[in-house]
């Protein structure tokens, strides 16, 4: 069969261009084996799961080194707030400690009577609930670190130094002093 090529004339085929290709070998054509084919695709996929367990092991790392963070963090918050309400705390009861001081004094000269003693009373049963005690009792043992000496007299019998005499009672939060009890002390010869 000719074609016609442009400008009129016929033109005949090559034999080489009617024949069809020839099919490609068998060892060509045909893919490998199916065991290959597993092989290969089993690889593939170990590779990815491999890879996606490294990954997930590396977020979870992250994820409970993130947690580990905030639970220290929530902790730290928490210590500071309690820090922030015990200094709250002592600082106004330091800022009472005169009146404190006020009605002891009217307690000793027996003028504390009446609806005052009861309003004194609440005043102290409310400030020991936060933990506000007063303390300093006379003969107890001389401590440096609670007691604050005004003046001292030597006794002869004496083996350590105690206290003679409370001239100002202390006051201390839990653990934490406010005010030193102010004493007079006995110290042995």
């Amino acid at each position: 069969m000719t074609a016609p090529e442009p400008g009129g004339a016929e033109v005949e085929p090559s034999p080489e261009a009617e024949t069809a290709p020839e099919p490609a070998s068998d060892a060509d054509s045909e893919p490998s084996s199916l065991d290959d084919i597993l092989d290969a695709d089993s690889a593939e996929a170990g590779d990815a799961l491999e890879e996606a367990e490294a990954k997930a092991a590396e977020h979870l790392d992250d994820l409970q080194r993130l947690q580990a963070e905030y639970v220290n963090y929530r902790k730290r918050v928490e210590r500071d707030r309690e820090a922030v309400l015990d200094l709250a705390v002592a600082r106004v009861i330091e800022a009472l400690i005169p009146v404190l001081d006020d009605i002891a004094a009217a307690r000793d000269h027996g003028d504390l009577d009446g609806p005052f003693a009861a309003i004194a009373d609440k005043l102290e049963g409310t400030l020991s609930k936060f933990g506000c005690a007063a303390y300093g009792e006379n003969g107890e043992p001389f401590d440096p670190a609670i007691h604050e000496a005004l003046t001292s007299t030597t006794e002869p019998e004496l083996a350590s130094p105690v206290v003679r005499e409370v001239v100002q009672v202390g006051y201390r939060l839990g653990d934490r002093i406010l005010r030193p009890t102010r004493v007079v002390v006995a110290q042995p010869e």
